[in-house]
Order: structure tokens, then sequence, then C-alpha cells
């Protein structure tokens, strides 16, 4: 029996938290091998563990996966996250695309400099509440369904509540005029092990703050 997925990062959100996310909402029990300094990402370029030169890297049922869709496709199917047919997939492969597009401007957000800082936050509220948010927010209203797809939990409906609480971060009511998406929340949130990952003591991790990114950006640049 293979040990637990090790994840390769460093000790902040970026890239690997969807991946964090998905684990954690399939109840899979995950360790963290955090890197510290550009060193530490080199020596596993130099060692040939990293197939683009980039993290993150997950060890993973004897691989070492990157690519952070790839592995977030890995673990999705491995753990019935991914629908039950052909269609459902590409359901949620839609529903996903626009979520990591959202999700990618609010990770960006903290290291944009000063100066373009407020056009970015402009931006990232706008598409959020009149080309993202709308989406969902139908999505629910024309099926009637607890999910996203299929009436059945998967990815997407993880993937959407981790990009909901990262915007209620940015702009507590951004959900305002999204009723639907608010009662979605609430109710993805309390699925069990949702409600655990969410729990303080986690290995969810917090925004990431002004005074972190000097450091984030002395590992990667």
């Amino acid at each position: 029996m293979s040990g637990k997925p090790k994840l390769h990062y460093f000790n902040g959100r970026g890239r690997m938290e969807t991946i964090r996310w998905l684990l954690a909402a399939a109840g899979v029990e995950f360790e963290e091998c955090f890197l510290e300094s550009k060193d530490d990402l080199t020596k596993l370029q130099k060692g040939g563990f990293l197939l683009f030169q980039q993290v993150p890297m997950v060890e993973i049922d004897g691989m070492k996966m990157v690519q952070t869709r790839a592995i977030l496709n890995y673990i999705a199917a491995k753990h019935n996250l991914y629908g039950k047919d052909l269609k459902e997939k590409a359901l949620i492969d839609m529903y996903v695309e626009g979520i990591t597009d959202l999700n990618e401007l609010l990770m960006m957000y903290p290291f944009q400099p000063a100066d373009k800082k407020e056009q970015h936050f402009a931006t990232l509220v706008d598409k959020a509440t009149n080309r993202y948010f709308p989406v969902y927010e139908q999505v629910l209203k024309d099926h009637g369904q607890d999910f996203l797809v299929g009436n059945q939990f998967s990815r997407a409906d993880v993937q959407l509540l981790e990009t909901l609480l990262m915007a209620e971060e940015y702009k507590p009511d951004i959900l305002a005029k999204f009723p639907l998406l608010q009662k979605f929340k609430a109710r993805i949130s309390n699925i069990p092990t949702i409600k655990k990952f969410l729990q303080p003591g986690s290995q969810r991790k917090p925004p990431i703050q002004e005074k972190d990114v000097p450091r984030v950006m002395k590992i990667f640049y």
C-alpha cells in the first residue's frame, strides 16, 4: 500500500492550494515538504524530480506528478469527483476552467506592484461579479440541484467554493447579488471533509500577506 501523497511547494497557497483542497475534500491525508529557499527548488530541479523544472510537484502512487491541472485531474478521477460520464466530465472541465481563470486573478493580486494593485483589484471584482459568478448562479438556478454537475459532489464544487471564499477575503460583500451562490457556499462548506479542512489547524493556508511576497519571490526568482 502506498503512503500518503507528499506535496512539494512553499508554505503558502499559490498553485498548490487547490490541490490541498481537493485532497482534503476526498478525505485523503497528505504530507508537505516546504521549499524554504531557492536552493531547495534547485535541488529538486537538479535531481530530475521536476519534469518541466517547476513546482507544484506531488508524489502520489509511485509518480512524481507536475503540472497543476494534471495533478487535479488525477486526484479527481481517482476519488470519484469527476462526473459519471464523458458529458459530465466535459461540463466539470468547462466550469473548472472558468473558476481557474478567476482564481488566477485572485492569486496574483498580492504580487502586483503598488501602482498596479488598484487596477488589478478593480479588474478582479468586475470579472468575478459580471463574468464568472453570474454563470454559476445561473447553472444552480437552471437545474435547481445542490451541486454544479449531475447532482453529485464533484471537483467543480470544491474549486468553486475555494474561489468564492478567496473572493470574499478581498471583498466581503462580493456575493451580495448572488443568493444561490451564498446558499451553495454554506451547503458545500458543511460537507464533513470540507468542514474539517476549514477548521483552524488544518493544512489550509492563510491568505498571503504583503510581508510574505519577498520570501516567495526569492524561492522562484
